[in-house]
């Protein structure tokens, strides 16, 4: 099968790119390289493999390109609060437009995977369910939920409510929670927190690659419908988070600060029942997360620069 990923030279896109190429897929990877990125270099001894150097916000060459694949995947997108609103314009054109392109020319024999956020669900007392509200806090999770009503009004297409990702990428990102706790018990030994009760889900980027195929393989049976994806074993507090690396790293000192907000408000607890009643089930714990990031860490230490966030 033929497989497109836009922003398939980011964070999830190289690893997704890698891991759909090793199951015998062929990939086309689209992207602008707004971030200077080397991340897929590896890629091309592969026959299977394409780049494509272009912009999603290119209408008329995207809807071509959407044409000439069974699966869509389209990964590029303006992440995170910060990152949407330094340049709001840019992330409603890339995480939302993008979206109405390609279900404007899809047909119904394409495959169409939205990766989605549980950023959409903001804040919450209650357990998050596929079937919980909404509660955008930010630009990002706006775009977001617009771009899922899109996809699923169409009648085609999957979309997946990612957790909060982890794990080594040839496109680092070290803004993401786990990562940047690791790194910061690991290079400054010790931790500030900011409404330390908040809690979130975590899912390592390896199981997000392996939910793509998943639903690629059994997509007659998914289809239309959200899924939340993220380990039922990591709802964790943001202290709960930094007490588990500090069993892996002994001398990180974690501290308190009850006086400030947190900029990300987001607080809740998921539920991912839905998709493991399909039969998905993850591999990558959080221990094995926070081990390979400390492993990688040397890396990380010598070429530190702004390539390894979204901003």
């Amino acid at each position: 099968m033929k497989v497109l990923i836009t922003g398939g030279a980011g964070y999830l896109g190289t690893v997704l790119s890698q891991h759909l190429l090793n199951e015998g897929y062929q990939v086309t990877a689209l992207d602008n390289l707004m971030y200077n990125q080397a991340s897929i270099l590896h890629l091309f001894r592969d026959k299977n493999f394409r780049f494509i150097f272009d912009d999603v916000r290119n209408k008329e060459f995207l809807q071509k390109i959407v044409k000439e694949h069974d699966v869509i995947i389209p990964l590029a997108a303006i992440v995170g609060m910060p990152a949407c609103k330094a340049n709001p314009d840019l992330a409603i054109d890339v995480n939302y437009k993008q979206i109405l392109n390609i279900v404007e020319v899809a047909t119904k024999k394409q495959i169409i995977i939205l990766p989605n956020t549980n950023s959409q669900y903001g804040s919450s007392s209650n357990v998050i369910t596929e079937n919980s509200p909404f509660k955008p806090l930010s630009l990002y999770a706006e775009t977001k939920c617009n771009a899922e009503k899109a996809i699923l009004d169409s009648g085609n297409g999957i979309t997946l409510r990612l957790a909060t990702v982890f794990g080594v990428s040839p496109k680092m990102r070290l803004d993401l929670l786990v990562n940047d706790f690791v790194f910061k018990a690991l290079s400054d030994t010790y931790l500030v927190l900011f409404e330390s009760s908040f809690t979130r889900n975590y899912i390592h980027i390896g199981d997000i690659a392996r939910t793509f195929q998943f639903m690629i393989e059994n997509y007659d049976m998914c289809n239309n419908n959200a899924f939340n994806v993220g380990l039922s074993s990591a709802n964790l507090s943001k202290m709960q988070l930094a007490q588990q690396i500090k069993k892996h790293v002994p001398n990180f000192v974690i501290t308190e600060d009850e006086f400030k907000k947190d900029f990300d408000q987001r607080n809740y607890i998921v539920s991912n029942e839905k998709l493991e009643s399909k039969g998905w089930k993850p591999i990558y714990d959080l221990d094995y997360g926070i081990k390979e990031l400390i492993s990688a860490y040397p890396i990380f230490k010598k070429i530190m620069n702004k390539n390894f966030t979204n901003l």
